[in-house]
């Protein structure tokens, strides 16, 4: 083993298309990336840029402003840009967490001496597969894991980083004051749009307020069914749910909140989560995907199954009657609190790169291009589904 490796800094290249802070793939990246060169790694972020580039510069996180949009007609130029990019960094690490960055970066990479790692944050995507393109393939919980080795990438590649972001650097500084919110405050936090399952949370809390004259539900985030949710909520629930878009202050607000709610009909590991728990929230969330290893397997959290709004309206309504229970579930999201700490994120994923590094036949053991290419066209050709099935809002 090679001093360089076992204990030098590595020198690591991040790359995504966007540094936008709705989309959470960018901010499990964004952590990563400052925990790391907080570390002593030497690191650097490649992206069409966005909302973080002070951040990641007070990190000594290095930002390179290349677009790579797969529809964008200077794809090829973009790429030759990258390459550059790389050439002159000279990354021992690329980590890829997007699917076109990933296919970019394993194209380049015959030019160029350095292992291709992939994070796996949404695999119910169908183009998911075509991340298997790395010598190291990260699924943010085990669900992903498992899902991505049933379609087709071996499982000698596949690792498992759970998500986690306590001490994130999003939020160290994070001095916003708590909202002033109606009591009881049941939260949600993220995408309005199908896979979120919002339309099923409205609906369990318009029956919930029927009984509870003072709740009321707040939505933070913004998304492409924000109308239609609007009018359901309207509908059902007249001036007792607002909808605040997105903020940056989402610990303030979970910090006043009463209870927090993840209806998701698909969710990896959903940052959210760690972030309710970090703020002591007492949780009901979705059982899909990794959200029950975000809850301790139900130690953390309500788990309730999805697509069940009359199953999170039995559960909201048992809360807000019983503050002792209240009060025992908010302590409850204390239980191994440190998993979700980013420390924690970062010394898996270095752990990660250090095998791939020591592996001199790394390169044979990785994804190859053609294969995951194949398999996306056959999915695609034959329509057959990805991990998860569409998701459409039940919105009546």
């Amino acid at each position: 083993m090679s001093s360089r490796h076992a204990a030098a800094p590595i020198r690591i290249l991040h790359i995504a298309k966007h540094t936008h802070s709705a989309n959470g793939n960018v901010c499990a990246m964004v952590d990563l990336a400052c925990t790391q060169a907080d570390a002593g790694h030497i690191v650097a972020v490649c992206s069409a840029g966005g909302d973080f580039n002070v951040l990641l510069t007070n990190h000594g996180v290095r930002h390179y402003e290349i677009s790579h949009e797969r529809k964008s007609p200077a794809l090829f130029l973009d790429a030759y840009r990258v390459s550059t990019l790389i050439r002159n960094f000279d990354p021992e690490i690329v980590h890829a967490h997007m699917m076109t960055s990933s296919l970019v970066a394993r194209v380049l990479q015959p030019m160029h001496n350095y292992k291709l790692v992939t994070t796996v944050h949404n695999e119910f995507q169908r183009s998911a597969i075509l991340q298997g393109v790395g010598q190291r393939v990260i699924g943010v919980s085990e669900a992903v894991t498992r899902s991505m080795i049933k379609r087709g990438i071996p499982s000698s590649v596949m690792r498992t980083v759970l998500n986690g972001t306590i001490g994130s650097p999003r939020f160290v500084s994070d001095e916003h004051p708590l909202p002033t919110l109606c009591r009881p405050a049941i939260l949600f936090v993220g995408g309005l749009h199908a896979r979120k399952g919002v339309d099923d949370l409205i609906k369990a809390f318009a029956t919930v307020s029927r009984d509870f004259a003072t709740a009321k539900l707040y939505l933070v985030g913004s998304g492409p069914d924000l109308s239609a949710y609007m009018s359901l909520a309207k509908s059902l629930a007249p001036g007792r749910i607002e909808f605040v878009g997105h903020r940056d202050d989402v610990l303030s607000f979970m910090r006043a909140a009463d209870v927090f709610v993840l209806p998701s009909r698909a969710e990896p590991a959903g940052l959210v989560l760690s972030e309710a728990r970090e703020a002591g929230c007492a949780i009901i969330a979705a059982d899909v995907g990794g959200i029950s290893e975000m809850l301790e397997n139900g130690a953390a959290g309500i788990l309730v199954p999805p697509d069940r709004p009359d199953v999170i309206a039995r559960n909201l309504r048992e809360l807000l009657a019983e503050p002792v229970l209240l009060s025992s579930l908010r302590q409850r999201s204390q239980i191994k609190i440190d998993r979700m700490k980013i420390e924690r994120v970062a010394r898996e994923t270095e752990a990660v790169y250090r095998e791939i590094l020591e592996d001199a036949f790394a390169h044979r053991k990785g994804g190859e291009f053609h294969l995951y290419l194949r398999r996306w066209l056959l999915e695609v050709l034959t329509h057959q589904p990805p991990a998860k099935p569409p998701f459409k809002s039940k919105v009546t």
